[in-house]
């Protein structure tokens, strides 16, 4: 018969440990929020305000149209984003942040801050081990 180890952390709960629905709730947000694109189109809104697509499009570097579509689309059905026609010719669409999508403007500064003060040791992490490989 085998021995099982146990170990026992004292302190208090991590909060992953807490999740009433073992973690469903995070890996559906984190599939939205930390997708490719969603991080910066919710980024560039927070800082420019509301933007018609084309502008939108002008801005998310290497995002093809039909990407930018779908990646509108996804954060308007999930309230971070709002679409608004206006009755003109030629008609206008903006689209802007809600309440909601605003309140990740934090979380996405400090990411992209985070991934600007790593950068350079990440690349050196990825070079040491492709060439280890």
């Amino acid at each position: 018969m085998s021995e099982t180890q146990v170990t026992t952390i004292e302190g208090p709960m991590h909060p992953c440990a807490a999740w009433p629905d073992n973690g469903r709730t995070i890996r559906q947000t984190l599939d939205r929020v930390g997708d490719k694109w969603s991080v910066l189109v919710i980024g560039i809104l927070a800082v420019s305000g509301p933007l018609r697509f084309g502008t939108l499009h002008q801005r998310v570097p290497g995002i093809s149209q039909r990407m930018l579509t779908l990646t509108l689309r996804h954060l308007e059905r999930d309230g971070l984003l709002t679409r608004t026609a206006y009755a003109e010719f030629p008609p206008r669409i903006e689209y802007a942040l809600t309440p909601l999508g605003d309140s990740l403007r934090a979380v996405v500064t400090e990411l992209a801050q985070w991934a600007t003060d790593h950068n350079a040791e990440i690349e050196a992490a990825r070079r040491e081990f492709d060439s280890a490989g």
